[in-house]
């Protein structure tokens, strides 16, 4: 698996992998309305884009930077979305763990995650392995598609 930056010609496939994980409604706090120019400002904006290359073909992606800017600039955010027919591989781990270098190697001091769905097993418990601490917790702040409202983690952990 390679990861590298994202480009243009990248888009396409980032917005397909995009559509299949949001079309679950179990783990990302968007709709199936999000819009692709919506999606395009978002994943190719002021944080930079990674992605996951799994033979010959992308299989996931990041985006990290900032988590506030001025004053909360040090501390680094991420956002990581792997191709559902593809989980299960290593490739949100290694996702996790290139940002996490990124991160450290561009001075932040540490990254904390703002919106983890707490029933995203596989997420929470990746993040935990990676030292990754829960801090705080959102009562009922995702609309999960099966279970109903169910609390939001904030996770965080120091470089």
């Amino acid at each position: 698996m390679e990861i590298r930056p994202a480009s243009a010609d990248d888009i396409e496939t980032m917005w397909a992998i995009f559509q299949a994980a949001i079309a679950t409604e179990d783990a990302l706090p968007f709709a199936g309305t999000f819009e692709a120019g919506t999606f395009r400002s978002h994943w190719f904006g002021v944080q930079g884009a990674f992605v996951a290359v799994l033979e010959g073909r992308v299989a996931g992606m990041y985006k990290m930077g900032a988590n506030y800017p001025d004053l909360g600039a040090h501390v680094a955010s991420a956002t990581y979305v792997v191709d559902p027919r593809v989980q299960g591989r290593g490739i949100g781990r290694a996702l996790v763990e290139h940002s996490l270098d990124r991160a450290r190697s561009e001075g932040f001091l540490a990254m904390q995650f703002n919106y983890v769905v707490s029933t995203n097993a596989p997420a929470v418990e990746l993040y935990r392995k990676l030292g990754f601490a829960v801090v705080g917790a959102l009562p009922a702040a995702f609309r999960h598609r099966s279970l109903g409202l169910v609390d939001v983690y904030v996770m965080h952990r120091f470089l």
